[in-house]
């Protein structure tokens, strides 16, 4: 009997983008924030990366390795951030489907949300799902989206 696995995902975002607190919401698990010190599988189906991953040059060969046991790359921005570390067309670094999520909708204006909108276009995240992880708006469709149940 072949049963039909979760897809597995990563998320990638700078420290404070909200990653964890996303992956608590997605677990239906009471949001408790910490800052995530290494890679951490969740539910067998999500791996949370600490945010040095992304913003340390040097370790980003380190989300390239970890990558390779996801079938979806999770681009997290942070609506309020002002800047993005994300390069131009950095999901062509996994070959693998992408998606972008903008978090922290409650706390963002139009413009901010606009401009988080940008950064993931250009780092070219082919769906981008606005979320608050706080509220809960937004994250039943990235669920659905992610293939979880």
């Amino acid at each position: 009997m072949n049963e039909k696995r979760s897809p597995r995902i990563i998320l990638i975002g700078r420290s404070t983008a909200g990653k964890t607190t996303l992956c608590q919401r997605i677990a239906k698990e009471d949001l408790n924030y910490h800052k995530t010190q290494t890679v951490q599988i969740r539910n067998e189906t999500m791996i949370d990366t600490p945010g040095e991953y992304l913003e340390r040059r040097y370790f980003r060969g380190a989300l390239m390795v970890t990558a390779a046991d996801a079938d979806i790359i999770v681009l997290v921005q942070d609506a309020t951030e002002p800047g993005s570390m994300f390069p131009p067309a950095y999901s062509s670094t996994f070959a693998k489907p992408c998606v972008g999520v903008i978090t922290k909708a409650d706390l963002a204006t139009q413009e901010q949300l606009v401009r988080a909108e940008k950064y993931l276009n250009n780092a070219g995240a082919e769906e981008i799902y606005t979320v608050s992880s706080v509220t809960g708006e937004g994250v039943d469709d990235l669920v659905r989206r992610l293939g979880f149940q």
